[in-house]
């Protein structure tokens, strides 16, 4: 029995190419693009790849890109989308690359080798920048182009010790079933499909992801013993508790209330709160 032919993909704004390593052998490059020197010198480092064309989204044409994808894929700019940033949506200075990559999709549809599949993967603020008129905007760009698209909301939290929400917008050309809200399509979907005119809520499709185990394991059973470790001070410890809101200074107290040994993390970020950017330490 014959060998089973690799499916081929694009790989957009590949950074260090993760997403070729999460789609693992059964899925071959046929080109990749990066504008980033350094990010493009890890992913030769990373692959060897000569599939990696560095330099600007905007510059490329359809002429650029081999054959027709099984599955194109975009982890554009998130720094407009973002929560800690201005917000200035897909029309900003550095998230609009998006419009770039589509501009190529739209090139080979019309040359009849529009990709099979595409996924677009960013922040969770791609669901509600700009009163979720960025999103919107991406779904009219994906029917207009003949796709089907759902989004899926899902932390890496949920498999490994790091915080990091991410929506996947997955969309195909193929005939599927609609589907039914699941585990993946949390608060943010949910309104962000509410919001969608109705030919758009049409052409939605809400894509099934099996729930991950639970864990048998919680962040206090793998750290040292308390008295193994150098505590912060009093005054240390009250700079951390001015830098929260009232939502993350509320889980403090929660815990204080509940007695008995608690054990968290916290993460210091920027977040624009009334147009300025402030520090904030977020209890997770």
């Amino acid at each position: 029995m014959s060998a089973r032919v690799p499916l081929a993909f694009y790989e957009f704004f590949a950074g260090g190419g993760m997403a070729r390593l999460g789609l693992g052998p059964a899925w071959a490059c046929a080109f990749a693009n990066d504008f980033d020197p350094k990010k493009a010198a890890a992913y030769r480092a990373n692959f060897e790849a000569e599939d990696l064309r560095q330099g600007d989204v905007w510059a490329l044409s359809a002429a650029d890109l081999p054959g027709r994808a099984d599955l194109a894929w975009a982890s554009s700019p998130c720094q407009d989308l973002s929560l800690a940033g201005a917000r200035a949506g897909l029309d900003g200075g550095r998230s609009s690359a998006f419009w770039g990559f589509w501009k190529l999709v739209e090139e080979l549809g019309r040359e009849g080798r529009a990709p099979r599949a595409v996924v677009i993967e960013n922040v969770t603020g791609l669901l509600t920048s700009r009163q979720g008129a960025d999103f919107t905007a991406l779904c009219e760009a994906l029917a207009r182009e003949g796709y089907r698209f759902g989004a899926l909301e899902v932390d890496a939290g949920l498999w490994l010790p790091q915080s990091r929400p991410r929506v996947f917008v997955v969309a195909t050309r193929e005939p599927c079933p609609t589907g039914r809200p699941g585990a993946f399509h949390g608060r943010n979907v949910m309104q962000a499909f509410e919001r969608l005119p109705a030919p758009l809520k049409a052409a939605w499709v809400w894509w099934g992801l099996d729930a991950p185990a639970r864990r048998n394991l919680d962040l206090g059973a793998v750290l040292e013993p308390d008295a193994a470790v150098t505590w912060l001070g009093e005054a240390e410890t009250a700079r951390l508790i001015e830098l929260m809101n009232p939502v993350h200074r509320a889980k403090v107290d929660a815990a204080l209330a509940a007695g008995g040994r608690r054990v968290g993390a916290l993460y210091r970020r920027v977040r624009v709160e009334h147009g300025v950017r402030a520090q904030r330490a977020e209890v997770r």
